[in-house]
């Protein structure tokens, strides 16, 4: 639709305006003298007393009914079953002394159109409710539920076939075409019901594939979001056609996303791809601990189109691009094997017993739940590999569980704990840099020996120390 062939008949509106303002201003003018009237009066006082019974009586079944949700103790469907009826327990005691009243009325032979009204309405409002309280609190919901409450309204109070007739007849020229306000009003419901069944579809989709257990979670993640994105493409070319838009005029625009992934989305695209090549190639999949260049280290717990999901063990979920893992170095501690051989340093003092060190470090490796156990050559190790300025270096080999490669902090501190209580054990001293001090000086040093307050004076009689020259 070319913007520059609407022609708005403003003549047309006008009219069309005028003659549903003079139908209202009639039915207004008619509905104003029935509602005045003595029926109508005692009627609505009904209605308030029975509202003011009805929130007297639930106050008691609505605090049993959310007490019964909490006792559960999880969210489960009586959960929700019990907190939905508390919600709707006022209404719900409140129209049941309406339908009383309107028995009563009719019994009485006495005008009862207003009860049946109110009664009615308050039906529709409570089915309305349950039937959207379980779902979540969003834009959406409301609207479904006002849509929902306002046709049953129309229908109840027999507005609904004038309301659509006066829609019907009221159009809006736009150029060549002359849609009327319910065609438009229709081709818009459409199109939203259309997004939101397309998105309902892909998430029930993309949940049923992670669920299924013949695909490992990298792929079935993958293909939840293609089939998500699917249907969400078909879902708005519905929607398109159903307002109107000629889907062939959209080549150009097809074009025109063509250059933009060439150049404003050539790192989305480029993102999208390298997800697509690390889920097919397995080189990094969800359930790995992996190390990355950049210094990201964690758990992958999820791989998407744009980026990947990692978990650090602070619970931190870091968003890395996917471009990353195919440009840089990655380094997967659990892609093939799990078990790995770690090596912690630490030193003992001169003069220490060898034997008595590799004893307090095989003590030391025994007594920390991530060594793994008796597998022959991965046996703990205890190695002397340097001489230091102030200590004989050692390091413990060890090789550990498949726990323990996923939380690289908490093992290495739990090993220099265990090290440090086993050579206290032992009595081995943890030496501490010392340095050693040679003066070479062809003059005397004197060294004054100061007993007392440093701030009293020093005496004449003070001890004094000369060092002779060094040869």
């Amino acid at each position: 639709m070319n913007p520059d062939d609407i022609d708005i008949d403003t003549a047309a509106v006008a009219k069309q305006v005028g003659t549903m303002f003079d139908s209202l201003l009639v039915w207004l003018q008619a509905f104003l003298e029935q509602a005045l009237s003595v029926a109508t009066l005692w009627q609505a006082g009904v209605v308030i007393a029975a509202g003011i019974v009805g929130w007297l009586l639930s106050r008691i079944p609505n605090k049993r009914l959310i007490a019964a949700a909490l006792d559960r103790g999880r969210t489960d469907a009586l959960a929700r079953i019990y907190v939905s009826l508390a919600n709707v327990m006022w209404p719900l005691i409140s129209v049941a002394f309406v339908w009383a009243a309107v028995a009563g009325f009719h019994m009485a032979k006495l005008p009862n159109d207003g009860l049946r009204i109110v009664a009615s309405l308050l039906n529709a409002w409570i089915i309305i409710r349950l039937l959207t309280s379980n779902m979540r609190k969003s834009f959406l919901s409301r609207a479904i539920a006002l849509i929902s409450w306002t046709i049953a309204a129309l229908y109840i109070l027999r507005w609904l076939e004038p309301t659509v007739t006066a829609l019907s007849d009221f159009h809006v020229p736009l150029g060549r075409h002359s849609p009327s306000v319910w065609t438009i009003l229709t081709s818009v419901g459409i199109a939203i019901a259309a997004l939101w069944l397309g998105r309902v579809a892909g998430v029930t989709v993309q949940t049923r594939l992670r669920a299924n257990s013949r695909l490992n979670p990298s792929m079935a993640g993958l293909l939840g979001q293609v089939a998500n994105i699917l249907l969400m493409v078909v879902a708005i070319a519905i929607a398109l056609q159903t307002v109107g838009v000629n889907l062939g005029a959209l080549t150009i625009f097809t074009g025109a996303l063509g250059v933009g992934i060439g150049f404003g989305l050539q790192s989305i695209f480029s993102n999208f791809i390298s997800g697509v090549i690390i889920l097919i190639e397995k080189s990094v999949k969800v359930g790995d601990f992996i190390e990355l260049q950049s210094g990201v280290t964690g758990l992958v717990s999820e791989i998407n189109i744009r980026s990947t999901v990692v978990t650090t063990n602070d619970n931190v979920d870091i968003l890395v691009p996917n471009e990353e893992f195919i440009k840089a170095q990655v380094i997967n501690w659990t892609l093939r094997e799990a078990r790995r051989r770690t090596h912690v340093k630490f030193g003992v003092a001169y003069g220490s017993d060898k034997d008595l060190v590799r004893q307090a470090g095989m003590e030391a490796a025994a007594e920390v739940k991530w060594t793994l156990e008796n597998m022959g050559p991965r046996m703990p190790q205890v190695w002397l590999v340097g001489f230091g300025d102030s200590s004989l270096d050692f390091e413990l080999v060890v090789w550990l569980t498949e726990e323990a490669v996923k939380k690289p902090s908490k093992v290495a501190a739990d090993y220099n704990w265990a090290i440090h209580s086993a050579l206290e054990r032992y009595g081995i001293e943890i030496p501490f840099p010392q340095q050693d001090l040679h003066v070479k000086s062809s003059d005397a040093i004197r060294v004054r020996i100061e007993t007392g307050d440093a701030d009293e004076t020093p005496s004449p009689d003070a001890a004094e120390t000369e060092k002779a020259p060094e040869e």
